[in-house]
């Protein structure tokens, strides 16, 4: 039978009454039968009798990096390495002063580590590269991502994660962003990347732009900027830092924050410095989501809160899978005269 090209479907007949579909979007192959759709593995993992049939033996191990039976497809354990120690980020609280910070986009593609020989992933899951896209990288660990192009997450985790190493990783770019063992801080790391490629030119590879933020204003112009375009966010570095293999405030996430209203319901009392003061409003939403907000408070704004039963306007990044603001920052108390 003919091969399956990409947006393309087939049906099949199966034991049962109606045929079963089988479909290619962007390299991940999927059937409706019941096998298939009840596996546990991810859905680029995934195969099927009637996708073997369809497509032959050596066509489906090819893609899934199988070497042996059938029913061994993909097994969880066939390209696990140890997690490499990554520098993680905080989000940024509205508030940090990060003037001078290093500034660059936030790109929305598959976090890579290159460890002189390969990539593997946040968990140690390796990256089958074609050979020929990773022929000219260095022989020392790299930070990056692999990147396809704004909104374009989904069809980028599809390609990289294929086994068979389809032709698409042509249009995929290694975009890197930190050398971890190359010593010194950031700034120097960085130079190390750029005059290495400087000599020995990668076509798939490139050193993500850095600029100095000129304060919050700025930021939040590059934000929107960015975002106009397509893209996630910002990540900040804060200059001359070291990389920190865990999760550190050296380095933030930046997405667009939002305005919204609440109501005071309640008071918490602070702590530490925050002693015998306010510290956090309860506040619910108009839905009746209720949450804390503890910053963005002027010392005086702590001695003497807004009283319970006021409006206040507060500001927020995004809203957890609860359905509650995230990261929420007080702005100001509703002054329009209402309740």
């Amino acid at each position: 039978m003919p091969e399956l090209l990409d947006g393309q479907s087939a049906e099949v007949q199966g034991s049962a009454r109606l045929p079963y579909v089988l479909k290619n979007i962007d390299g991940v192959y999927s059937c409706t039968c019941p096998a298939w759709r009840n596996q546990s593995l991810p859905i680029e993992q995934r195969t099927c009798k009637h996708l073997r049939s369809y497509r032959g033996e050596a066509a489906e191990t090819a893609r899934l990096g199988n070497t042996g039976s059938a029913k061994s497809v993909s097994s969880p354990k066939a390209a696990k390495a140890k997690p490499p120690a990554l520098l993680l980020a905080e989000t940024w609280d509205g508030e940090q002063n990060i003037t001078n910070w290093w500034c660059s986009e936030k790109l929305d593609g598959v976090r890579a580590y290159w460890d002189g020989s390969r990539f593997l992933s946040r968990q140690g899951n390796v990256y089958h590269a074609p050979s020929w896209f990773t022929s000219d990288l260095p022989p020392f660990p790299l930070d990056g991502e692999l990147w396809l192009e704004r909104k374009a997450f989904q069809r980028t985790v599809s390609i990289v994660r294929r086994h068979d190493q389809p032709r698409e990783w042509r249009s995929i770019r290694y975009v890197i962003f930190d050398a971890p063992e190359a010593g010194g801080p950031f700034e120097t790391r960085l130079q190390t990347c750029r005059e290495h490629f400087e000599q020995f030119p990668a076509l798939y590879v490139e050193v993500l732009a850095q600029e100095p933020c000129r304060g919050a204003d700025h930021l939040r112009e590059e934000l929107a900027r960015i975002e106009q375009l397509g893209g996630e966010g910002l990540m900040l570095r804060q200059p001359e830092s070291r990389y920190e293999p865990r999760r550190s405030g050296t380095l933030l996430k930046v997405k667009t924050f939002h305005d919204a209203e609440a109501q005071v319901i309640g008071h918490q009392p602070g702590a530490g410095r925050h002693r015998g003061r306010l510290g956090a409003l309860l506040v619910q939403l108009a839905d009746g989501t209720q949450f804390a907000v503890g910053t963005g408070f002027s010392d005086r704004q702590r001695e003497t809160p807004p009283a319970i039963g006021t409006r206040i306007t507060f500001r927020y990044q995004e809203f957890t899978n609860r359905g509650v603001p995230r990261f929420p920052t007080f702005v100001r108390i509703r002054n329009d005269g209402q309740a």
